[in-house]
């Protein structure tokens, strides 16, 4: 669900494999029992995010009174590991009986091995009770067929500090006029406007995609989808904006760490932060009140007249076809998205849940989703997952530098086309 896993750091995709042996090996060994490191009555589930052992665990329990089985997760933080070390293990017996991915261009490279299962009938299942929204089975899917069950759904949006936009008499922005103004008024008053960062590198993706898709929606799917340049005018036009907020010192530095955005946000040294709506999490863990202490918008349009979007993201959960405990793991998955599984797992995360029946705990999340609904604004697919891997890798790490020396725009973005050409040829050849 997360770009990686927030506390993530991403590295080269084809330089990564001596430093992930150590990692690899330790997860394999810990399920090569042949139960995928299952204990009875539950089934493994292979995961990157430690922090929700415990929000698995309890959500496992409401699993094995509806499917039989609960969960045994298994995690590493070490994300870029995790990954090669489920997709090593999908051939051997010690394949986990569920393993949580992503989705769009990721999930289709995992489908490409041919090591997890087709799960149409439970989509369509899914669908039919209203369960899942039908417009994520594309994010879902491969040459036609549904290979992930959601695992949550977020949106990127703008948190901010209701005690300093009262502070300052701000409103939440419905133009870019208004947005910018408030973004002038807290600089003004020593407060930095906007959290913004590459430490870890994947979070330099975040304003990157945010005012691209608020520029032009079908533009940033077509960019996405190798329809059109990096050295496009909308491209050109979302750094420069971005360009200027970093050069005005509206964002914080490139090696900002987003973990004590909480914080600085209590402190009032930054009024917003553009995250995923898990971030909700972290604000509960740093003592801030949902609805009291900070509220969410979704970030006006560039332009008056273009289309409103949101960018969503989730996770995946898929099945190895050589997990020892398959047709439990069937049952488990066919099972996540009943409401009653959801109320628990939203609860946990403080999220939104795949399931659109199932409404938010959180206020702000809650405020987010009715907005939407009554709204309808273009979901479109995160960046994390909207392209080739190893093309979004190599452009995030471009975006990290850009956020350093945003002077070299220009160069930065030709690095990102040339990448663009030679990753998808490399993804039309199966190589990528």
């Amino acid at each position: 669900m997360r770009p990686v896993s927030p506390s993530s750091a991403v590295i080269g995709r084809r330089g990564f494999l001596t430093g992930a042996a150590g990692i690899g090996a330790a997860l394999l060994t810990g399920c090569a029992r042949g139960t995928g490191g299952s204990s009875a009555g539950t089934v493994s589930l292979y995961n990157d995010n430690p922090t929700w052992k415990s929000g698995f665990i309890k959500t496992g329990d409401v699993l094995k009174s509806i499917a039989g089985s609960g969960l045994s997760p298994l995690s590493t933080a070490q994300t870029v590991s995790y990954e090669q070390v489920v997709k090593a293990s999908l051939s051997t017996s010690r394949a986990a009986d569920i393993a949580k991915w992503w989705s769009g261009y990721r999930l289709q490279s995992l489908a490409r091995t041919k090591g997890i299962s087709d799960l149409s009938s439970i989509w369509a299942q899914m669908e039919a009770k209203g369960w899942v929204q039908p417009s994520l089975k594309d994010s879902m899917s491969y040459q036609g067929k549904v290979y992930g069950i959601p695992l949550s759904e977020s949106y990127y949006v703008i948190f901010y500090s209701k005690p300093l936009f009262a502070k300052y008499g701000l409103r939440v922005p419905a133009t870019w006029a208004e947005f910018v103004s408030n973004a002038a008024v807290l600089k003004k008053n020593n407060v930095t406007p906007f959290v913004a960062s590459a430490n870890g590198v994947w979070p330099a993706l975040e304003w990157f995609q945010e005012i691209l898709s608020k520029i032009d929606p079908d533009f940033y799917t077509r960019l996405t989808n190798n329809q059109a340049k990096y050295t496009d005018e909308p491209v050109i036009h979302a750094m420069t904006i971005w360009q200027d907020f970093i050069k005005k010192g509206w964002m914080t530095p490139p090696d900002f760490d987003q973990l004590t955005g909480a914080a600085q946000m209590k402190a009032g040294k930054v009024g917003m932060f553009l995250h995923g709506t898990w971030q909700s999490q972290g604000f509960a863990k740093g003592g801030l009140k949902s609805g009291e202490d900070y509220d969410a918008f979704i970030m006006p349009t560039v332009e008056a007249s273009a289309r409103p979007s949101v960018i969503a993201e989730s996770g995946a959960f898929t099945v190895p076809v050589r997990g020892p405990k398959h047709d439990a793991a069937i049952k488990v998955v066919s099972s996540w998205l009943d409401p009653r599984v959801q109320r628990v797992w939203s609860d946990f995360l403080q999220d939104a849940s795949a399931n659109p029946t199932v409404p938010a705990s959180d206020p702000v999340i809650l405020g987010l989703q009715k907005t939407i609904a009554r709204t309808k604004p273009e979901l479109l697919v995160r960046y994390w997952e909207a392209s080739p891997p190893a093309l979004v890798e190599g452009n995030v790490q471009d975006l990290g530098a850009f956020m350093v020396h945003p002077d070299r725009l220009q160069s930065i973005v030709q690095s990102m086309a040339s990448r663009a050409t030679t990753e998808w040829a490399n993804w039309s050849k199966g190589i990528s």
